[in-house]
């Protein structure tokens, strides 16, 4: 019998989604609920494509198909979709452009005060020019970034949003943008789906933010440390206290640009490096609704998943970044995870061991305090 059920079906019929159900599985029992029809099923090898194909037709009716598994056997539980609560100034298609415009501006300005900032010690070029620079490479990692995630969801025939940059705050000290973002359109079928989207945004932008990194390492200009040290007492020249990656670390020590000898000016592109590193290893905790937090529900249940944003906050704090942990644990307490319609198959063995690669990566793109590995 049917434990868990949902909406009467008026249109399409109830008939015309059971025969629908029925091509799909042997239905062994069947009952209609006050809000959903349950039917019973046999298990099949081929699940994950049988039910991928029924979730995709009874999208396409504006019905919601999902598999539970109890102790009595497995059901495809059907229920109509919820409505959508309709966001005018979102849905409009003239909202992603009008926010990249912005967040374009924002990060032209930032790059040219960078650049003015950085020429009042040691020339690194047109101020104009070198916020061209920093434009291209910051917004080109968090494009790239996001054109992942949208091949990834189009190759699984997912329908999303274009992305929507985040404007920030230019010039004071801040970031000039806090990212983008893209929403989904359709329904999160299975493990392999949720993965695959959220592992292709994170990776795509990290190729970017090497190749950046190794161009703004080898630009870098070097200062002597005993001119440094005056530059420093001056307070024409200020340490650098936010962490460096060990990505950023390295591609320094690739061009002889680490040691006690002198100091790398963080110049705009090594910025735009930063930056991109931050977000990677932001988007790459097993937290929420992240990035990470996608790929670790795929391995994790609730319980256990909302233990690694717990976690994920700890760690943000442990590296000063607390504002993040505290805005994580806001949104994750009205809505703390990815709703999967079909967990009964398991995650593959390839993908487990990309998420293994993950974590190694997160660890490599976080912000280092200084002085943590002296």
């Amino acid at each position: 019998m049917c434990r868990k059920c949902g909406i009467i079906m008026s249109e399409p019929t109830i008939e015309e989604v059971v025969d629908l159900v029925s091509s799909k599985f042997d239905v062994i029992e069947f009952e209609q609920g006050l809000d959903a029809l349950g039917f019973k099923i046999n298990q099949y090898s081929d699940l994950k494509e049988r039910f991928l194909d029924l979730a995709l037709k009874l999208e396409s009716m504006n019905l919601i198909g999902k598999i539970e598994s109890g102790d009595d056997g497995m059901y495809v539980i059907v229920r109509r979709m919820p409505p959508k609560k309709k966001r005018k100034w979102l849905s409009s298609s003239w909202m992603p452009r009008i926010l990249f415009a912005v967040v374009v501006s924002f990060v032209m300005i930032d790059g040219y005060y960078r650049t003015a900032g950085a020429n009042s010690i040691i020339n690194i070029g047109d101020p104009i020019e070198m916020a061209g620079i920093y434009t291209l490479s910051l917004l080109g990692i968090l494009g790239i970034h996001e054109l992942g995630h949208l091949v990834a969801a189009r190759l699984h025939k997912l329908k999303t949003t274009w992305p929507y940059f985040i404007p920030g705050i230019p010039v004071l000290g801040f970031i000039p943008t806090f990212g983008a973002v893209i929403q989904s359109k359709g329904l999160t079928i299975n493990r392999e789906i949720l993965f695959d989207v959220a592992i292709a945004g994170p990776i795509a932008g990290l190729v970017i933010t090497i190749i950046v990194t190794i161009y703004g390492a080898y630009t870098a200009p070097l200062i002597d440390s005993v001119i440094a040290e005056q530059l420093f007492e001056d307070a024409r020249l200020i340490e650098w206290s936010q962490g460096e990656p060990l990505f950023m670390t390295g591609a320094l020590a690739l061009f002889g640009k680490g040691g006690d000898t002198h100091e790398v000016l963080m110049t705009p592109v090594l910025f735009a490096a930063w930056i991109g590193f931050l977000i990677t290893f932001l988007n790459l905790l097993p937290a929420w609704q992240l990035d990470g937090g996608h790929m670790a529900r795929t391995l994790l249940k609730e319980k256990w998943h909302r233990y690694a944003t717990y976690a994920s906050m700890g760690v943000l704090v442990l590296l000063g970044y607390w504002f993040m942990a505290m805005f994580i644990l806001i949104l994750s307490s009205r809505n703390p995870s990815a709703q999967i319609l079909e967990e009964v198959t398991p995650l593959t063995r390839n993908r487990k061991i990309a998420y293994v690669i993950i974590v190694i990566l997160a660890i490599f793109c976080a912000p280092i305090p200084n002085g943590i590995l002296s």
